[in-house]
């Protein structure tokens, strides 16, 4: 499969990209555990059906130590035992946020007393904008049709300013 359009050739693109990046960063440097922040990227991915997003996302996370079964299982996290309580609402939300358009209802009151059972503020900020933030890519990617299989752990860390 190629791509359709590649965004970074583009110098518009490759200035929201940097742009982008810059808002993952903060997010990556708040503190929000960085394994949520793995977990949720992955899930939201995989709704999405965004190849590269799950190729990156699962190699981050393994890079950074994550167990192959925890990443087997995310997308069916409520049918297994290896995530905590505070992993399980962030992933309920993950599904919650990305699903808007397949319910009226958006994030449900339970979902969200169990995020604020288990976060605090700043967490919250993280964790709503992280679940923002990866939708845009993950529609970003599907847009242009990048596929997965190529992600290199850490090739975007030249992206900074």
């Amino acid at each position: 499969m190629e791509p359709r359009f590649d965004l970074m050739a583009n110098e518009l693109g490759a200035k929201i990209a940097k742009r982008i990046y810059n808002v993952a960063l903060a997010i990556q440097n708040s503190p929000l555990p960085q394994t949520t922040q793995d977990l949720v990227m992955l899930r939201a991915s995989q709704i999405n059906g965004c190849g590269f997003c799950v190729d990156c996302h699962t190699k981050d996370a393994t890079a950074a130590g994550e167990s192959a079964l925890r990443l087997h299982l995310v997308a069916a996290w409520r049918e297994s035992t290896v995530f905590t309580e505070a992993e399980r609402a962030a992933l309920a939300l993950t599904e919650e946020g990305t699903r808007l358009a397949d319910t009226h209802h958006g994030v449900h009151d339970e979902t969200w007393a169990q995020i604020r059972k288990h976060y605090n503020d700043d967490q919250i900020a993280a964790l709503v904008s992280l679940i923002a933030m990866i939708n845009a890519n993950n529609r970003l990617n599907v847009i242009v049709r990048n596929p997965g299989g190529s992600y290199q752990p850490g090739q975007f860390t030249s992206m900074t300013n």
